[in-house]
């Protein structure tokens, strides 16, 4: 039994939510594992000190490059 009203409000498909309400970022500390699952990897030795040198290099806004 559906539990959504009809002639609900419902977001229009064509409607995109606004960038800034967006968000990927917890205010937490973005570690390389973070950066590794990411991108769909796993984490493996090689892939995280690809993590670390993106971390070293960008800082924790580098995660915001992979996620929306």
């Amino acid at each position: 039994m559906p539990t959504s009203q009809p002639g609900g409000s419902r977001p229009s498909p064509e409607r995109a939510t606004p960038d800034k309400l967006l968000h990927t970022r917890t205010g937490t500390e973005v570690s390389p594992e973070d950066m590794v699952l990411a991108t769909g990897r796993d984490i493996t030795p090689r892939n995280l000190e690809w993590a670390r040198r993106k971390l070293d290099e960008e800082g924790p806004s580098a995660i915001e490059k992979l996620l929306p």
